[in-house]
């Protein structure tokens, strides 16, 4: 049944916590092997789900989760080999806690219940939480707080929405289960003044738990304490959870013919959160806390391309599909960084093409990346928000979406290069390791397969899940 998704990692998480460590290690790479499978079923359509009030395979949830348990098979890969080089306080909580996240991140992709949805997204804050926590320092105490009350906040916010939209059924007359999949069937029915108020409750809510700014404050720090493993899931998958939430109430606001107003929003919030980024981003003394400000840039486009539709609703799927997988890379590279050099600091860091090639490659490669260039498929997302809002006609938030990105290449570029070619007095610590370059090389390899390459099944995914917001892309 598709219920076995969510409900493998859960149970095999809880297992391992009370095992030894290295039966926990070989836990973690079959339940992501296990994973993989499964979601390939699901993908496939050889799975059901029993409970068909509360889960379905909606196409954009079964987006997400594909690239949930892709990459979470390559840092699980990955981890293996970091655990080998530092010492955990409690390495067995790491894991479960690890599988705990796989558990809640693929009940969120595959949740349909309005209230399902809300539950396993909450779910992922308390789950994660202890990953951020796991130095016990200061920093990671704060982080911890921050990351939990800020995003529990939203999550109430959130859940204040949903009930509004109730409210909207009850206004309209409406009598249908509590599914995004009956609700978008009656949508034109709904209550507009009270399905409006729950897509902007739903809209800081969900935005706060995805990075969108003004709601991001506890991103950058949770990212930069979280161990890389950690810090690359709630990066690279986490953020994309959060985005889903906010994706099926926009979809049923244009169901219901609301779709000028949400979409207003979500091009609002998107260049705000790009603008915030690059403001953020120049004075960044930690790299880890420059790749959190570079996720909430990447989330700011894909909210933007949303907003914008057409065309650019194509591309801002695409920006989600090639961020997760290069910003994952670039997360698993810094581990690699901090191995070696023992600190997260911008200016102790240097000569990395002396001292760690293999790492230099990967991660300024995954750089060129994120940064939109080509042969990257961010470049081609990029690209295609950009065409999609210049058919719309925006043409000054489209102005103000190229200043954006400029700007934060040009405060990021500063930072990587003086990483990459500047001089360092520290000495290396760890050296490099072929399994902990292999899972970001393989991520960015895929990035640029896609981008020349897709699956006829991975296409039409795509355009299932924006065929309902009036997305499209023929080529």
């Amino acid at each position: 049944m598709l219920e076995h998704v969510f409900l493998l990692p859960f149970l095999i998480g809880v297992i391992v916590m009370f095992l030894p460590a290295q039966y926990g290690r070989a836990g973690l790479i079959i339940a992501a092997a296990l994973h993989l499978g499964l979601t390939l079923m699901g993908w496939m359509g050889k799975l059901s789900p029993v409970t068909t009030g509360y889960f379905s395979t909606a196409p954009e949830g079964m987006l997400v989760l594909l690239v949930t348990s892709f990459i979470f098979m390559l840092i699980a890969i990955y981890t293996l080999s970091y655990l080998r080089e530092t010492e955990l306080r409690n390495e067995p909580v790491f894991i479960g806690c690890m599988l705990l996240f796989l558990a809640t991140m693929s009940m969120v992709a595959l949740a349909d219940h309005i209230i399902v949805l809300w539950v396993a997204i909450e779910a992922t804050t308390l789950v994660s939480a202890p990953l951020i926590l796991l130095s016990h320092s200061k920093a990671a105490l704060e982080a911890t707080w921050k990351y939990v009350m800020i995003c529990s906040v939203g999550i109430a916010l959130a859940l204040l929405g949903s009930f509004f939209i109730v409210l909207s059924m009850d206004l309209g007359g409406v009598r249908v289960p509590l599914t995004f999949t009956s609700l978008n069937t009656v949508a034109k029915s709904l209550d507009p003044v009270w399905l409006k108020a729950g897509f902007i409750f739903v809209m800081i809510g969900y935005g706060t738990k995805m990075g969108l700014a003004p709601m991001h404050t506890w991103l950058p720090d949770a990212h930069s304490q979280a161990p890389s493993p950690a810090s690359a899931l709630l990066s690279g998958v986490l953020l994309n959870c959060a985005f889903l939430g906010v994706y099926k109430v926009h979809t049923l606001m244009v169901n219901a013919g609301l779709g000028s107003y949400s979409s207003n929003v979500l091009m609002g919030f998107g260049l705000l959160s790009m603008f915030i980024a690059g403001v953020f981003i120049r004075n960044q003394h930690d790299y880890k806390r420059m790749l959190g400000y570079s996720s909430i840039e990447n989330m700011g486009i894909i909210a933007f391309g949303i907003g914008v539709g057409g065309l650019a609703s194509y591309g801002a799927m695409l920006h989600l599909i090639h961020h997760s997988l290069i910003k994952s890379s670039l997360f698993l590279s810094a581990g690699n960084i901090m191995l070696a050099y023992g600190t997260k600091l911008v200016n102790k860091v240097g000569k990395m093409p002396s001292f760690l090639p293999k790492t230099f490659g990967v991660f300024f490669a995954g750089f060129v990346g994120i940064s939109g260039f080509p042969p990257f498929g961010m470049f081609l997302s990029e690209v295609l928000i950009i065409i999609g809002a210049f058919r719309a006609g925006h043409y000054w938030g489209i102005g103000f979406f190229i200043f954006c990105l400029i700007l934060i290449f040009a405060a990021a570029s500063r930072l990587v290069m003086r990483m990459c070619f500047g001089d360092t007095e520290e000495t290396i610590q760890v050296e490099e390791n072929l399994m902990r370059v292999a899972p970001s090389f393989l991520l960015l390899l895929t990035s640029i397969v896609l981008c020349v390459w897709m699956p006829a099944a991975l296409y039409d995914t795509i355009q299932n899940a924006i065929a309902m917001i009036g997305g499209a892309f023929n080529g």
